[in-house]
């Protein structure tokens, strides 16, 4: 039987090391303890994620110190006590605390901690666990949420994310912790990772392959940590002209020029292209928080636009095939909610070719021989064997090499785009996030979709595949609708109160005239699944 609320919230202070929590909770009504109380924070994309607050339904220091607690129980009950164990963080509200707790808990367990100093990159802390021959890597990070959330990202021995059963697992281990404030700790003094850091940006520089440099690049890292490693990356990769959007360059928790600190939002990459376009640039990039998500703009005719991030994944995609020497078997990846672009791409190579779920913690057990993995949502991991999760600065070095190229040959990165449609068709794509005040609404949403499932879709008849229903680790919650010209895929979001619609419009081309007829096309068909994507929060 559960104990009653108040027992329960009674037990947690008395157990809760940090005193300004004890106070906070001691100063909510019950309405407020009722919800911080109905569940703990669970495992989701990769480890935990939720707003900065006192209780088991938050990010504070007694949940870390159990989650670290639970983690090192695990790992000893693997026979993998005393092991080297990496842990990093981001510059968030609460982040050097939450570290600091993780690090001395894992030390207080008996393992081997490295601590790195100071804000470091995702990228960094899963190239670390890497170089290291790791068990254990900790990120406290929450990547792009909003300022007043937290989390903690789990990487496991090799620097990949952490997946099932072994994220079950170390919940029942966290179950099974004590009050947070009986865990042994031990104090860690910081690492001295300066040849981590430097060892990381010296290979991230050799993947720029091509000898031309003359480019201008924007930068923003959207008031996160990866702005100096990413200029430190391109300039030590041959790039010297770097201009960096200054009001957002030094880590800010605060994030004060964006209303949600990531690159796909609406006007969050506003400053970036008013610089880019200001200093004449050739290319901009956009770095998430933590680094690990990298967005791209370009000159048009038109003007300064960013790219999906479909659109850099095939171009990308392409990029690396065509480097690849003879003989080789490559594979490339990316998730069911992507574009089928890199698919024909592969094809076209003769190269293999992986569809995953939803993140990078498949994404990278692809397969063996994985040259390259993306996700729409402007995820990329351009050099598997040096980290082995998404990597926003390695991508830009990339893309910045390949840009250069281009110029220096009088082209462009949209004349890329343009011979993949004409080789492959067009492949637009486009998103539609609707977000739930109440995320049992998302719930109510895909059981009305489920209920009556459509056999057309902007005109087009569509069959529909409920993911819900296949075994093992191909069933997720979602369900794609498919057409000859037309997907869609719908989902609730892993990491916020979203519901995600993933639309994909295909229209064959006749050749480089045909290309404005086709990509209009392509966008009605876009439009008309907007619409029935946005009906779905209308019970």
């Amino acid at each position: 039987m559960t104990p009653p609320l108040r027992q329960l919230v009674d037990d947690w202070i008395a157990g809760d090391p940090d005193p300004a929590a004890r106070a906070e909770l001691r100063s909510l009504p019950d309405a407020e303890l009722a919800d911080r109380f109905a569940a703990p924070l669970t495992f989701g994309t990769a480890g935990l994620r939720g707003p900065l607050r006192a209780g088991p339904n938050g990010m504070n220091v007694a949940v870390v110190t159990r989650a670290t607690a639970g983690i090192a129980a695990w790992l000893q009950a693997k026979c993998l006590g005393g092991s080297v164990v990496v842990v990093g963080r981001d510059g968030r509200h609460g982040s050097a605390v939450f570290a600091t707790t993780a690090a001395e808990v894992l030390a207080g367990a008996g393992f081997s901690v490295v601590l790195l100093p100071g804000p470091t990159p995702t990228p960094v802390l899963a190239y670390a666990v890497r170089a290291l021959r790791a068990q254990l890597g900790v990120q406290i990070t929450a990547s792009h949420n909003p300022a007043g959330d937290n989390g903690y990202k789990v990487y496991l021995d090799g620097g990949a994310q952490l997946i099932s059963p072994s994220d079950r697992e170390i919940e029942t281990a966290i179950a099974a912790v004590g009050p947070a404030a009986a865990v042994p700790r031990s104090t860690v003094e910081p690492a001295a990772a300066s040849t981590l850091r430097a060892d990381y940006l010296a290979r991230v520089a050799a993947l720029a392959r091509g000898r031309d440099r003359d480019l201008r690049i924007a930068v923003t890292p959207l008031h996160g940590v990866g702005g100096s490693a990413v200029v430190d990356a391109l300039r030590a990769a041959g790039f010297a002209d770097i201009h960096t959007v200054g009001s957002q360059f030094a880590p800010d928790p605060d994030f004060p020029t964006v209303a949600f600190p990531n690159p796909e939002e609406p006007g969050a990459t506003d400053a970036l292209l008013e610089l880019a376009a200001a200093v004449d640039a050739d290319l901009a990039v956009a770095l998430d928080p933590d680094a690990d998500r990298c967005a791209v703009g370009v000159p048009t005719p038109d003007g300064w636009r960013m790219l999906t991030g479909d659109e850099t994944g095939a171009i990308l995609g392409d990029h690396l095939l065509s480097e690849l020497p003879a003989g080789t078997d490559p594979l490339v990846a990316t998730t069911v909610v992507s574009s089928r672009l890199l698919a024909r791409i592969a094809a076209a190579r003769g190269a293999r070719f992986a569809r995953t779920l939803t993140g990078f913690k498949w994404l990278v057990r692809a397969g063996e021989g994985l040259v390259y993995a993306y996700e729409e949502a402007i995820g990329h991991c351009v050099a598997p064997d040096l980290v082995r999760d998404k990597d926003g600065i390695s991508a830009a070095v990339v893309v910045a090499d390949l840009a250069a190229t281009l110029k220096a040959h009088g082209r462009t990165v949209p004349d890329v785009l343009d011979d993949l449609a004409v080789e492959h068709g067009v492949h637009a794509t486009a998103q539609v996030s609707l977000r739930f005040a109440d995320p049992t609404g998302i719930t109510d949403a895909m059981t009305r979709l489920r209920g009556r499932l459509p056999t057309e879709l902007a005109g087009e008849p569509v069959t529909a595949d409920d993911l819900s229903t296949r075994r093992g680790q191909s069933r997720t919650d979602a369900v794609v609708l498919t057409g000859r010209r037309v997907r869609m895929v719908v989902r609730p979001s892993g990491t916020e109160p979203k519901l995600k619609c993933y639309l994909e419009a295909v229209e064959s081309v006749s050749g480089r005239d045909d290309l404005s007829r086709a990509r209009s096309a392509a966008a009605d068909t876009l439009r008309r699944g907007t619409l029935f994507a946005r009906s779905l929060v209308t019970p």
